[in-house]
């Protein structure tokens, strides 16, 4: 229904979310700075944000683990103790496939359900629509419970998925508006429709994480957005509320949750250019990016060119690294002098 209202008339955007596209914008521009610079220091950050991402999406629906298990869990592979530990191990297996596909992954029903199977492990309907109608229910702790909100029946869900997808594949394709907006709604959407008897939450958030991607921001490989939207979970819980009355008949307010979404991509954003700043650059990472830089070259190359592609890389080490090459026969020098050409060798 939000994808619907974005087709018939696209939006005048509230000015919250306007600054954070600007914000966005911006991250995105220096986001391919940072990776090409940092290499080494950004395997710190996936691994942390691997570890982070597969604790909180899951502790926000209340499957918990012992922490002294996270790491094996995540890293190893430990004969797994309960659900809850599969659960986990599931989102891993989730979070890899979409790190490693990145915008290359489509956003299908076939994807929607592949990612539902991995974080739900051998449950028996693990990829599966749900076959009954599953209500939003909350439970005080008095042990009152209200329907918070009632989901899309089981009848309608498979036509109303296959609409939420070619809504989105349009919805980009026409540019009726910014694609971080269509990840949103198509987020939003997707958790109206609740498709699944359970697991929805974290599908979601696997959801906008590839949508992210499509979109062509990668924070979320190095900064956790489940955290984020952990720390941030009483007001997750309200916007959802706030933005799903009256879905079904097209007349709700998506802002509340799609700003949501663009804040809590926004922080990561900024957390990533920050921890990228504050991280200690390991033994050798310079050395690494002037190889890097040298592998890039795809004709002659100066000294100079190699110089502005390694920001605080000294003159000397990059010497160095030419003379270590030039002496495996792997680059060659046209000249000499500091307007010396080079070349690789095998090109």
């Amino acid at each position: 229904m939000t994808l619907r209202q974005l087709a018939a008339e696209p939006p005048t955007l509230p000015t919250r979310a306007t600054w954070y596209l600007t914000d966005l914008a911006e991250a995105r521009g220096k986001q391919e700075l940072f990776i090409r610079q940092s290499p080494q220091k950004l395997k710190v950050l996936r691994e942390h944000a691997l570890i982070e991402s597969a604790i909180s999406s899951n502790r926000i629906e209340g499957v918990e683990v012992d922490k002294s298990r996270v790491a094996t869990l995540i890293f190893g592979k430990p004969a797994l103790r309960d659900r809850d530990e599969e659960e986990v191990r599931g989102y891993r297996d989730s979070l890899t496939l979409i790190h490693e596909s990145g915008a290359k992954l489509p956003i299908s029903e076939a994807t929607i359900k592949r990612l539902h199977q991995l974080c739900r492990g051998a449950i028996w309907d693990a990829g599966a629509y749900k076959e009954k109608d599953v209500d939003i229910i909350q439970t005080f702790a008095d042990g009152r419970s209200r329907v918070r909100f009632k989901t899309l029946p089981a009848k309608q869900t498979p036509a109303a998925m296959a609409e939420m997808v070619g809504l989105w594949e349009r919805g980009l394709r026409e540019k009726w508006v910014h694609p971080l907006v269509l990840a949103a709604a198509l987020n939003l959407d997707f958790l109206c429709i609740h498709p699944f008897r359970d697991g929805n939450g974290r599908v979601s958030r696997l959801l906008f994480l590839l949508a992210c991607y499509h979109c062509g921001i990668e924070a979320g490989r190095y900064i956790s957005l489940e955290r984020l939207t952990e720390q941030g979970k009483e007001r997750y819980y309200e916007v959802l509320e706030q933005s799903s009355q009256r879905w079904h008949e097209g007349k709700h307010d998506p802002w509340p949750a799609m700003n949501f979404l663009l804040f809590i991509l926004t922080q990561a954003c900024k957390e990533f250019e920050q921890r990228v700043g504050q991280l200690k650059s390991p033994r050798g990472e310079k050395t690494e990016s002037v190889l890097a830089a040298v592998e890039r070259q795809i004709a002659t190359f100066r000294v100079a060119e190699l110089q502005a592609q390694c920001p605080g890389v000294g003159l000397d080490l990059i010497r160095r690294v030419l003379a270590q090459l030039q002496k495996d026969k792997k680059v060659k020098a046209l000249g000499t002098g500091r307007g010396a050409k080079w070349e690789k060798l095998g090109n």
